[in-house]
C-alpha cells in the first residue's frame, strides 16, 4: 500500500516562504500529465523498470521544454545557458509519482537530472531535516502542489552491494562504518524505509572516509509506527551491510562510531538551532501520520530509552522533537 500524501499546511508554507523554498515556479506538476503515450523503460538486462518514457505532441513539448529548462536554472540558481531536454520519464510506482527530467548543457555536453513531484508534507519535512541534521546537502523548491528536487548522485545501495566482495578489507571497514553512521542518522531524526534501493553510496577517494551514504527517498519521514522501521539495520534488503559490519568491526568500535555520530549531529543541531526550532514548532502542529502509529511509536520509544518522556507526544512532530532531545541534547 502506498503511503498517504499529506498536504502542505499554511504553517509549513510560511516556513518555506521564510527560507525561500516556496517561490513561484515556471511549471506545475500537473502540466506534465498532458502527454500522448508512454514507452516502458527496461534495464540493461531487458527487465522492465518502474519508469516509463513519456511522449508529447510537438506543440506541447515545445511549450513545456522551455519551462523545464527555466525550472532547472531556478533550482540551481544558474544564469541563462543553452540546455536541451533529452528525456522526460514518469514513475507511477513511487509515492510521489515523480517525473524525472534529463537534460544536457550544450556548452560542455554535461548531463544532469532533476525531479518534479507531487508535493507531500512528509517528504518536505524529510528534505529539510536532511539539510539541517545530516552532513548531506539537499536542494528543492516548492509551490502549491509542485515539488522540484535536485538529483542526488551515487550508486544505488542495492547495486553497490553486488560489488562489496571486490572491495579491499580497509574499504569494507570504511563502508561498514558509514552504514553504522547512516543507521544512527536515520534513527535520530526518524527517517523510515531506508532499504538499500532508497539510498545511494558515494565514494570519494580523496578523503580518509571514502564512503558516504545518502538517503534519496524522504516519503517515510516519521510516518511509521514501528521503531525498527527507522533503523536500516532491520531491513532484509540491507542484510549484507549488517553482516559486513559485524564481520569487520567489533562491538566497542561500533558503539564508538554511534556515539561519535551523535556528537556530530549535536554540533549540527547547535549550528542550525534557530531554523530547526522553527521547523519543529511547525511540525508539532501537523498530522503527518495516522494516530494509531503515533501511539505505537511513542510506546516503543519509551521502552527503548527506558523513559516516559514520549507519553505526552500527540503528533509525529512531537515525537521527532523528543527523540532529538533524547539522543542529542
Amino acid at each position: 500500500m502506498q503511503k498517504e500524501v499529506y498536504p502542505v499546511s499554511h504553517q509549513l508554507q510560511h516556513y518555506l516562504q521564510l527560507f525561500n523554498r516556496d517561490i513561484e515556479l515556471p511549471i506545475a506538476y500537473s502540466d506534465l500529465f498532458h502527454y500522448q503515450y508512454t514507452n516502458a523503460i527496461k534495464d540493461k538486462n531487458g527487465k522492465h523498470t518502474h519508469w516509463e518514457n513519456v511522449l508529447y505532441e510537438p506543440t506541447i513539448l515545445a511549450a513545456i521544454t522551455s519551462k523545464l529548462i527555466a525550472t532547472y536554472q531556478l533550482l540551481h540558481q544558474l544564469p541563462t545557458a543553452n540546455y536541451r531536454i533529452t528525456a522526460i520519464d514518469f514513475c507511477e510506482f513511487a509515492n510521489s509519482m515523480p517525473f524525472r527530467i534529463s537534460l544536457i548543457n550544450n556548452a560542455d555536453n554535461s548531463s544532469n537530472y532533476f525531479y518534479i513531484k507531487a508535493a507531500d508534507a512528509s517528504r518536505i519535512y524529510g528534505l529539510e531535516l536532511e539539510q539541517l541534521l545530516s552532513p548531506n546537502q539537499t536542494n528543492f523548491l516548492y509551490h502549491q502542489n509542485t515539488l522540484v528536487e535536485t538529483h542526488i548522485d551515487g550508486v544505488p545501495g542495492d547495486e553497490f552491494l553486488l560489488s562489496v566482495n571486490q572491495l579491499s578489507y580497509n574499504e569494507q571497514q570504511l563502508i561498514a562504518e558509514e552504514f553504522i553512521r547512516f543507521n544512527e542518522r536515520c534513527f535520530v531524526r526518524l527517517l523510515g524505509d531506508m532499504r538499500s534501493y532508497n539510498f545511494v553510496v558515494l565514494q570519494n577517494e580523496t578523503t580518509a572516509n571514502s564512503f558516504r551514504i545518502k538517503a534519496i527517498d524522504f516519503d517515510q519521514q516519521c510516518y511509521e509506527g514501528k521503531l525498527n522501521l527507522y533503523l536500516p539495520q532491520f531491513y532484509k534488503e540491507n542484510l549484507l551491510f549488517v553482516e559486513l559490519s559485524v564481520a569487520v568491526l567489533d562491538k566497542s568500535r561500533i558503539e564508538k562510531i554511534r556515539q561519535d555520530e551523535r556528537k556530530k549531529l549535536a554540533s549540527l543541531y547547535v549550528a542550525n538551532q534557530h531554523r530547526l526550532e522553527l521547523l519543529m514548532n511547525t511540525m508539532l502542529q501537523e498530522e503527518i501520520s495516522e494516530n494509531y502509529k503515533v501511539v505505537i511509536l511513542r510506546k516503543e520509544l519509551n521502552t527503548y530509552h527506558h523513559v516516559h518522556h514520549f507519553a505526552h507526544c500527540k503528533t509525529m512532530g512531537a515525537i521527532v522533537q523528543q527523540q532529538i532531545k533524547q539522543l542529542l541534547l
